[in-house]
């Protein structure tokens, strides 16, 4: 039979349920508490994915690198001398050529229409010089001439007045014709002085004449000789020895006075031109050691130019080489080229992290002990070079930092790698 509950006991129970209420509200209110307090879970990482350095001390080369390619240090373009039509490629690039090769021929009416009028002129200069020496020479002799018959009578007529004083002084002659042979001996002197006189005038006027003929025969000469140097241009030789690299024109095309025709270059002679970025260029100076790259070969030089404009945020350095060249080098060749900077000794340095810039402050992941977190730290850096980049706060010797770009988890303190 039932028995009938009492209220203590219907008391009770309430009671204990009311507790157990409370007490797993308790357990779910500190529970809460505890969970809210936790920062968020650390995101998960492949190690495999990502690179990871220790930090050394010791001695740094700082490098600087950059693509380029090998370029001739002695080019020559060849310009037109003149305007013309090219006729006749004559040598095709590639071809070994010597200084007097001809690479192409133009063809041009005009020069050789001049050539052959300044040559007619030239002739008919020579002819008028040759004619006026001779009709100069005649009259000089008709001069010669004429002087020596006063100097004869001079001679005479002086004798005579000699003679006549002598036969004067015995007697012989009245002292009237002494006098007047003495007259006309002065006479004659005077006369012979003149036409000396006129002689040496007359070969001053000869040869002041000639000079002026034989300056319009030298001006029609050096015309002459442009006109023939026109001429011979029309035949475009390599100038240099060397390899004909390029002839951009066409037969049948029309070429203007300076128009680049062919390009030769001495392929015996090669430099590297490099582009180096901007930002790394700042300390490359003349004469710092290099190393060049050809892909057969490692080849060192210097540098010996750095060009002071900035193109397409790359500055370009000459590297001259210091030791012969590999088989297969040759001109436009692409290459890869370092620079040495500088040696720094006993220095704290690091693999190069991949969004880090010298002299700048970083986040970087850095591996707490041997388990499988790393904490971001701020990481102070700077001098850099290819591979390393200088560590001046923030990490100590042995530490083990992560390189590969992490920015997408700056965001949290601390990675896990799994």
């Amino acid at each position: 039979m039932d028995i009938p509950r009492g209220d203590s006991e219907l008391k009770k129970r309430r009671r204990r349920r009311f507790i157990l209420g409370g007490a797993g509200l308790a357990a779910v209110l500190v529970l809460t508490a505890g969970l809210s307090r936790l920062g968020p879970a650390a995101p998960s990482v492949e190690r495999a994915s990502v690179l990871v350095d220790t930090v050394k001390r010791g001695g740094m080369l700082r490098e600087v690198r950059g693509p380029g390619t090998l370029v001739p240090e002695d080019v020559r373009w060849i310009p037109a001398s003149t305007e013309g039509r090219v006729e006749r490629i004559v040598v095709l690039p590639g071809a070994v050529v010597k200084p007097d090769t001809v690479v192409l021929e133009l063809s041009n009416p005009e020069v050789t229409l001049a050539l052959r009028d300044a040559e007619l002129q030239l002739t008919a200069a020579e002819a008028e010089l040759s004619n006026q020496k001779v009709n100069l020479e005649t009259q000089h002799l008709d001069q010669r001439a004429s002087a020596a018959k006063v100097a004869s009578e001079y001679q005479q007529a002086r004798l005579r007045a000699d003679v006549d004083e002598e036969m004067a002084s015995q007697g012989l002659i009245s002292q009237l014709t002494v006098k007047l042979s003495r007259v006309t001996a002065d006479e004659t002197k005077q006369r012979n002085e003149l036409e000396q006189e006129r002689l040496r005038i007359s070969e001053k006027a000869m040869l002041s004449q000639l000079k002026v003929q034989e300056a319009r025969v030298a001006q029609l000469r050096a015309a002459a000789d442009l006109r023939r140097s026109q001429f011979d241009a029309l035949k475009v030789r390599a100038g240099i020895p060397g390899v004909l690299q390029q002839v951009p024109v066409a037969v049948g095309q029309r070429v203007t006075q300076g128009t680049n025709l062919a390009r030769v270059a001495d392929p015996g002679r090669l430099k590297a031109e490099l582009k180096i970025p901007e930002t790394q260029a700042k300390d490359v100076v003349i004469g710092q050691p290099a190393a060049v790259d050809t892909r057969n070969g490692v080849v060192k030089g210097k540098v010996v130019r750095v060009d002071p404009a900035v193109q397409n945020g790359t500055v370009t350095v000459d590297v001259s080489f210091t030791e012969p060249l590999p088989k297969g080098a040759r001109p436009d060749l692409s290459v890869d080229g370092t620079i040495e900077l500088e040696r720094l000794e006993n220095v704290l340095y690091v693999g190069r992290p991949a969004f880090g810039q010298e002299k700048s402050t970083v986040g970087l992941f850095k591996l707490v002990g041997r388990g499988p977190d790393a904490t971001l730290v701020k990481v102070r850096l700077g001098r850099s070079s290819v591979n390393a980049v200088e560590v001046l706060e923030g990490l100590s010797e042995g530490d083990q930092v992560i390189l590969s770009d992490t920015s997408a988890y700056d965001a949290h303190p601390r990675i896990r790698l799994k």
